[in-house]
């Protein structure tokens, strides 16, 4: 059986954190940022955790991550 290939897209939006969870960024700030206020602007520079209903499918994306 083939290596298993990792997701180029999924590895370069993802970061496996100590515990074995995944980091991720937060999505709409990136531009048209105008009429977005400054605390909705200052929650999306955070990062977040992926869900765990999605978990699985990210594993299966990152088998050697």
């Amino acid at each position: 059986m083939p290596k298993m290939k990792t997701n180029r897209a999924t590895a370069k939006r993802l970061k496996r954190t100590g515990k074995g969870g995944l980091k991720r960024f937060r999505a709409n700030h990136s531009h048209i940022l105008t009429k977005k206020d400054r605390k909705r602007k200052r929650r999306l520079r955070s990062s977040d955790m992926v869900a765990k209903a999605d978990m699985g499918r990210m594993n299966r994306l990152l088998p050697n991550g």
